[in-house]
């Protein structure tokens, strides 16, 4: 199954995701801020000051900073994001709120952008012990475009050769030996994060492993 969502309602939905994410960030204490999240060296506040950052950074801004960078994706994020931290978590999360409604992107990939708020939220949300899953329909559309392509993860190339099927909805993608699991766990494999490797089932899953 292919279909794609209409734009404005992706868009609904990234709105939705960042307004979650915020009200159960705001009752965290200083201590929870600086946890480590799944995200490589962040913490939990970089992980929030990196998507206010991608909120926030236009197509020719994004262009801008990346040739600045010398192409270094790296160096790009953490100016980006040392720019939309505040200098308390409390003025972190209030940027954070602030962009809620925010349509910018550094490209018209909603999806794309929609997964960025997915992902990270579940970046900090584990570490947290936070249980929320978001809607099934958002986690849909983001597996669909991780499975295609490799854009801001590399979900093409773990899916290669397999047959993911979730086991909560519609998503289904590829031949081959079989991964199972819910759209949420099969998006943040897809995504990279190896952890969530434990949620899923199949003959496939040694070939995921081996790959995230």
């Amino acid at each position: 199954m292919t279909t794609s969502t209409p734009r404005a309602e992706t868009w609904s939905m990234i709105r939705a995701e960042r307004e979650a994410l915020a009200d159960e960030l705001g009752e965290l204490d200083d201590a929870a801020w600086a946890r480590p999240s799944l995200c490589g060296d962040w913490t939990v506040e970089d992980v929030v000051a990196h998507l206010t950052a991608g909120a926030s950074t236009g197509r020719w801004t994004w262009l801008r900073s990346i040739v600045g960078a010398r192409f270094d994706a790296d160096l790009h994020n953490a100016r980006r994001l040392a720019e939309h931290r505040g200098a308390t978590p409390v003025e972190t999360l209030e940027r954070f709120r602030a962009v809620a409604t925010s349509t910018v992107a550094p490209s018209g990939h909603t999806a794309a952008w929609l997964g960025e708020v997915v992902v990270h939220g579940q970046d900090v949300r584990t570490p947290l012990g936070i249980p929320r899953v978001p809607p099934v329909a958002a986690t849909t559309e983001v597996a669909r475009f991780f499975a295609a392509r490799d854009f801001t993860v590399p979900g093409r190339s773990v899916a290669r050769g397999l047959r993911l099927e979730a086991t909560d909805g519609p998503f289904a993608h590829g031949d081959g030996p079989v991964v199972r699991g819910s759209t949420l766990a099969l998006v943040m494999v897809l995504a990279g994060r190896r952890v969530f490797c434990d949620a899923l089932a199949g003959e496939g899953l040694a070939r995921v492993r081996e790959r995230v």
